[in-house]
């Protein structure tokens, strides 16, 4: 085998053009990347997307599609967005929280100048009556 070729020549039996949209997103050391991506998007419809890309974001889009083909082939259902439900579940859960333990600062903080004034005032009496 020609080592030149790039994970989606390899896979699709042909040879590497220098030009080749996949080349610098889906290197021949890691097959399994680019089998990821096709298994969900489709070779050609991945190709299209990357040549419709920017150049300057196309290493970001591969990423992306990379990443999104896993999550859909680990939650078929779902995909990213049950991940991302989970996250605003946590956000949201972590905000309620953080409500929760300001309004105790906020009583405590209420009762600490009561505590004080009220031993101010035991003191000032204690004082008197002597």
């Amino acid at each position: 085998m020609i080592s030149g070729r790039c994970a989606a020549c390899k896979n699709q039996r042909r040879k590497c053009p220098s030009d080749c949209i996949f080349s610098p997103y889906f290197p021949p050391n890691d097959p399994q990347r680019y089998l990821t991506v096709h298994r969900i998007y489709g070779g050609s419809n991945v190709g299209r997307m990357l040549q419709k890309t920017p150049p300057y974001v196309r290493a970001r889009a591969a990423d992306c599609l990379y990443y999104e083909a896993q999550c859909r082939i680990e939650d078929p259902v779902y995909g990213c967005f049950g991940i991302i439900s989970q996250l605003v579940q946590q956000i949201h859960n972590t905000q309620s929280e953080l409500t929760k333990t300001q309004a105790q600062i906020n009583i405590l903080e209420f009762q600490t100048p009561q505590v004080e004034m009220n031993s101010s005032i035991e003191q000032f009496q204690a004082s008197w009556f002597e």
